[in-house]
């Protein structure tokens, strides 16, 4: 299981989003009540589930190695559900008069070439297992 690359890649992905619970997206001064704030992976109860369920599918997603086609799917559903969290996060920051981006915000978009690199091994590993049956 782990000797596979994409295991690797997955793993990587999940710490990543998991870290994106504690530390901020954006910081800065809301517009409405002027206070300083910060956007992070708990700052909605919408980011919050997402974050923790896309963690959470990713980790998943490690154990089901002997089931390429659904651990194919499953990593598309993750990448999807980190674009639509990353979505969220802009939308999010888009409600603050000043400010800027934090240090972990870079987390997102390696999550994405995680996610996509991870694919990869994926389809590669289907692939060769699928021409190995074919000569046998």
């Amino acid at each position: 299981m782990i000797q596979r690359i994409q295991s690797v890649w997955l793993l990587l992905a999940s710490a990543a989003v998991f870290l994106t619970i504690k530390f901020p997206f954006y910081s800065g001064r809301d517009q409405a009540e002027g206070l300083f704030k910060t956007v992070s992976g708990i700052s909605t109860i919408t980011m919050m589930i997402l974050t923790a369920a896309l963690g959470t599918c990713i980790l998943v997603t490690i154990f089901l190695f002997r089931q390429r086609k659904i651990q194919l799917r499953l990593t598309i559903v993750c990448i999807i559900a980190e674009g639509l969290l990353l979505y969220l996060y802009i939308r999010q920051a888009e409600q603050f008069s000043e400010g800027n981006l934090g240090l972990w915000a870079i987390l997102h978009p390696v999550i994405l070439v995680l996610l996509i690199l991870a694919l990869r091994g994926i389809y590669k590993d289907a692939k060769l297992i699928k021409e190995s049956n074919r000569i046998r």
